[in-house]
């Protein structure tokens, strides 16, 4: 069968990284990041649209100059768990931190997100890119490198074990025989590992797609080797077509050197499409979104989230880049030494890079319904993504793709026609995990 592309939605409220200017276009309500009815209605846009899933980004440290969308937001799975009541198909994915979070609470909670959506939900799992979330959970200093991705690798293998704890026939509920549960298929994790220690056994069952699907961004070599080992799905961080080849490359080599199947990792690069009737009104459109977010203030303010949330207004601007690389040690240390050697190289003051921060989040897919699916087309077949992790600034802009580019996308066999699966793991085209205690005995 012959390769088809995945969608998703990533819904920004009121305006994420470098949209600055998002909240003050009267088609978004000042409230949308908090307004439950804006998500279910994304939701039920994509799902008719026969998106995969449904992503929730989230992080837990702010300040005054953090992204609009950042300062007043939703808890990820509050949400979907609101969502998932309002749709069937449509995969809920939310993002939590395996470093300010413990294995059996959210094991528990995703869990429960499976099961009230049956069969949807998905965990990005991340770090913590933000210094700054020490402090808010009675640590001095953020984890560094080395301690985070490992935490991260152990606490994914013992929510893993927990959600295995019930075999999926161990409630017979037999009236007659006056049995409920059959407790040989319940099963202590009893882990004793470096990071955690946790008996188990989880108080809940597995759902219709076994476990919660596994998603992670992974940029520096431990994100990128956690990511082979663990993930089932990756929001990759795009860049040029060339850029997403490497990564695409590199990941599926990677997961075959762990011994696992390169086609049970589906890739997901940024998209933010800007669709208009013609290819003219399209790039007009895209030069005023540009000068509705270019506020250099908060480009300064973003270009600190890569530095421990760093205040770079300390310094002349017009002064060559500072040597400020031991700052991203503990945070964004992979986007932070590319920005630093960009500087270095071309010679950059810290206001031109700085400037460069609003051009970062610019998409290859701009034009005419036809330009779009064309493009979207040249970067699937070239081996740059499975799926693409869509974020659109408005509901028209959101209708605008659905309306004319996913059909076209249908007319040349690249998105399917109607859902095939009730979970998320059936529409991804991910297999159902065994459980590991009701595996056949080798021989």
């Amino acid at each position: 069968m012959s390769r088809t592309i995945h969608l998703a939605l990533h819904p920004y409220g009121v305006g994420g990284p470098g949209q600055h200017g998002l909240w003050k276009d009267a088609r978004v309500a000042k409230n949308a990041s908090i307004d439950i009815n804006y998500y279910i209605r994304q939701a039920k846009a994509a799902e008719h649209a026969l998106f995969d899933a449904l992503f929730i980004v989230d992080s837990q440290f702010i300040n005054a100059t953090y992204p609009a969308h950042y300062l007043n937001r939703l808890e990820p799975l509050t949400l979907l768990s609101a969502v998932a009541t309002h749709t069937r198909h449509i995969g809920l994915v939310g993002t939590a931190s395996s470093t300010y979070n413990s294995p059996f609470n959210l094991a528990r909670r995703f869990a429960s997100l499976d099961h009230i959506s049956g069969g949807r939900a998905g965990w990005n799992v991340v770090t913590s890119f933000d210094t700054g979330v020490s402090r808010n959970f009675g640590l001095d200093e953020h984890l560094d490198y080395a301690t985070r991705y490992g935490r991260a690798l152990e606490f994914v293998e013992v929510a893993r074990g927990l959600w295995d704890s019930y075999e999926d026939d161990a409630f017979p509920a037999d009236v007659a025989r006056n049995v409920f549960l059959d407790p040989a298929k319940l099963h202590e994790l009893n882990h004793d590992g470096t990071h955690f220690k946790v008996a188990g056994p989880l108080n809940i069952s597995r759902s219709a797609q076994g476990q919660p699907v596994i998603f992670q961004a992974g940029v520096s070599e431990e994100g990128r080797d956690l990511a082979a080992r663990v993930a089932e799905g990756i929001y990759a961080p795009g860049g040029s077509l060339e850029q997403a080849q490497e990564y695409y490359a590199d990941i599926k080599r990677r997961t075959a050197a762990h011994g696992r199947d390169p086609e049970h990792i589906k890739i997901f690069i940024h998209g933010g499409p800007v669709v208009a009737p013609t290819d003219a009104e399209a790039r007009r459109r895209e030069r005023e979104i540009f000068e509705e977010d270019n506020d250099f203030e908060r480009n300064l303010a973003l270009l600190g989230r890569s530095f421990g949330a760093y205040d770079f207004s300390v310094h002349d601007l017009d002064a060559p880049f500072p040597d400020v690389a031991h700052l991203a040690e503990k945070g964004g240390r992979t986007g932070a030494a590319k920005l630093i050697e960009r500087a270095r190289s071309e010679h950059l003051t810290l206001r031109q890079v700085a400037d460069s921060m609003g051009e970062f989040r610019r998409s290859p897919f701009v034009g005419a319904p036809e330009t779009v699916a064309g493009t979207i087309e040249h970067w699937f077949a070239a081996g740059t993504f499975d799926g693409i992790n869509l974020a659109f600034r408005t509901d028209d802009d959101l209708a605008l793709f659905v309306d004319g580019v996913v059909p076209l996308l249908q007319k040349r066999g690249l998105f399917r026609t109607e859902y095939t699966a009730d979970t998320l793991r059936g529409n991804l085209g991910l297999p159902v995990p065994a459980n590991r205690y009701s595996r056949p005995a080798q021989v």
